[in-house]
């Protein structure tokens, strides 16, 4: 128990960072010695390893879902995710609050964030090809064209919540690609905040006596988007992961230039709301913009003597 407390609070602090763009929450994975150990996890997920389970009231069906469960690290990867989705809860209030109310200094603080971020990891990639100077044009270009599409009228619909979800998840296994990051790119940053936010209000509330209707109606979108992650760790998690084994250069070259082609959107929403409020100078967006660049910097100081691996 002791030992899943402290997963549990690592975990934790991996969602805290998924939930700010350009922080990721692999990093943080990175940081705390959990990294390898999450991503033998995850690739070692195979629910056909769970059939002992119909013979659960066997003594060889019980021996043997045990022995499942150990293999695949599922009580590592239960007491992680509960820690990342108490970091998302909680503090998915506090981020959605602050690009509501604050839009100019928070969205420069994010610019900040994924600028720093893109230009730390361009930094880690040792020759350029004229593929890979390919691949990273491609890459800025499809993230500039879908963030003006989203800026302008992003949708909401249950099968893009289920498909920003399955994206989502991918960053558990990309160091400095954040979770946060391509909700924004998808435009669903904000709504999915907001969304969380009500969600938990409305199960407060039912404690206090009030309607179920609250609760039902935002629980959908959270469980669609709960779904998505799933599958999404089942399928794109896994894709990237071989990507980056057999690809490293090319696939971080078109992740990073997705950072790149992406910071149209901060850009945008702080053009768009300057002098909205006292908070809403160009001053101030640029001061929070080097507070962001300095966090990361500062960070990846602290880590640039670690390496990762998909093995």
């Amino acid at each position: 128990m002791r030992e899943l407390l402290v997963v549990y609070c690592k975990g934790f602090s991996m969602g805290a960072a998924d939930v700010v763009p350009g922080v990721s929450g692999a990093t943080i994975a990175l940081i705390v010695g959990i990294y390898d150990r999450l991503i033998r996890a995850i690739t070692a997920l195979d629910p056909r390893e769970l059939q002992p389970a119909l013979r659960v009231h066997e003594a060889d069906g019980r021996a043997a879902l045990v022995d499942a469960v150990e293999r695949m690290d599922v009580a590592f990867l239960i007491a992680l995710g509960l820690g990342v989705v108490s970091a998302i809860v909680v503090l998915s209030r506090l981020m959605h609050g602050a690009v509501t109310t604050y839009p100019v200094p928070t969205y420069g603080f994010f610019f900040g964030l994924i600028a720093a971020s893109a230009i730390v990891l361009y930094l880690e990639i040792p020759v350029w090809t004229p593929q890979r100077v390919a691949v990273g044009i491609a890459g800025a270009a499809i993230a500039f064209l879908i963030t003006g599409a989203t800026a302008a009228n992003a949708s909401h619909g249950p099968l893009m919540i289920f498909v920003a979800g399955a994206i989502a998840i991918c960053a558990m296994v990309l160091p400095g690609v954040s979770g946060a990051f391509f909700l924004l790119v998808l435009g669903q940053y904000e709504y999915l905040t907001g969304v969380l936010s009500e969600f938990v209000d409305g199960a407060i509330g039912i404690l206090n006596g009030g309607s179920l209707t609250p609760v039902i109606e935002s629980g959908t979108t959270v469980g669609v988007f709960g779904i998505g992650a799933v599958i999404g760790l089942f399928s794109m998690a896994h894709l990237v992961s071989r990507a980056l084994d057999r690809y490293r250069g090319a696939t971080l070259v078109f992740l990073v230039s997705l950072m790149v082609g992406a910071l149209r959107l901060p850009v945008v929403e702080v053009a768009d709301n300057l002098g909205d409020t006292a908070a809403g100078s160009l001053e101030i967006a640029v001061v929070a913009g080097v507070v962001g660049c300095g966090a990361v910097l500062l960070v990846d100081r602290y880590t640039d003597d670690l390496e990762y691996a998909s093995d």
